[in-house]
C-alpha cells in the first residue's frame, strides 16, 4: 500500500492510468461487443463479414503495440509517438462512428489504420516504468494495467446505456435493434474518453527513454 500510494505522487502516473483506457476502451467496446450490430445495422454487413472486420481491427492493434514500443525506443521518445498514435485513433474514430455510409473499402481501411494506431497504448508501461523510483515498476505496471482494462470496463456498458436510452422500439427475432442516430449517441461516450486521452497526453513529461527519478 505504501507503494501503490508513493507511485500516485508523480503526475505521469495519474495521467497514465487513465490515458490508455481510452484507447483500449474504444478497441475493445467496438470490436469486442457493439461493432458487430452496429455494422450490421448500419451497413448492412452481414454478421460473419461484420465479425471478421472486427476481429480485423484486434489483429492490427495486436501487431500494432510492438511496433510502436519498438519505434519508440529507437527514437528514444515516448510522448510525442504516443500522442501521434492517439491523434490519428481519436480521427479514426471520429470517421467511422459520425460519418456515415463510407464506402466499404474506405471503412475497412480506416479500422485497421485505427486498430494499429490504438497499439500506441503500449507505450505507457515503458513510460510510466520511467517516471517513478525503479524499485516502483512492478507496482506502477499494475496501476496502468488496471487503468487499460478500466476502458472497456466502463465504455462498454455505458455505451449500451445511451443505446438503450435512444431505443425506437424495433425487435430482429427478439433482439432489440438501434438505429445510427442511437449508435452515434452511444459511441460519443468513446469519442469523448479518447478525446481527453489525447488532451492529457499533452500534459505527460517526456522521459527521452531514461530513468526520471532514482
Amino acid at each position: 500500500m505504501t507503494g501503490l500510494i508513493e507511485v500516485f505522487a508523480y503526475r505521469n502516473t495519474w495521467l497514465l492510468f487513465v490515458i490508455p483506457g481510452g484507447l483500449v476502451g474504444c478497441v475493445l467496446t467496438f470490436s469486442g461487443l457493439w461493432g458487430v450490430p452496429f455494422l450490421t445495422t448500419v451497413y448492412g454487413l452481414s454478421p460473419v463479414f461484420s465479425a471478421s472486420l472486427t476481429s480485423s481491427l484486434l489483429v492490427a492493434w495486436a501487431l500494432g503495440s510492438p511496433f510502436f514500443g519498438w519505434l519508440s525506443d529507437r527514437l528514444q521518445n515516448r510522448k510525442r509517438l504516443y500522442i501521434a498514435g492517439c491523434g490519428v485513433a481519436l480521427i479514426g474514430w471520429m470517421v467511422v462512428t459520425l460519418i456515415e455510409q463510407l464506402p466499404l473499402g474506405v471503412l475497412v481501411s480506416i479500422l485497421v489504420v485505427t486498430g494499429f494506431a490504438s497499439g500506441s497504448m503500449i507505450i505507457s508501461f515503458a513510460f510510466v516504468k520511467e517516471s517513478v523510483p525503479i524499485r516502483l515498476s512492478g507496482t506502477v505496471a499494475g496501476v496502468i494495467n488496471m487503468g487499460v482494462m478500466t476502458g472497456p470496463m466502463i465504455l462498454q456498458p455505458a455505451v449500451g446505456l445511451v443505446l438503450d436510452n435512444m431505443w425506437t422500439g424495433n425487435f430482429s427475432n427478439g433482439v432489440r435493434i438501434y438505429d445510427a442516430a442511437a449508435y452515434r449517441s452511444g459511441f460519443s461516450i468513446m469519442l469523448a474518453w479518447i478525446g481527453i486521452s489525447f488532451l492529457l497526453l499533452l500534459f505527460t513529461r517526456e522521459t527521452k527513454c531514461q530513468q526520471m527519478v532514482e
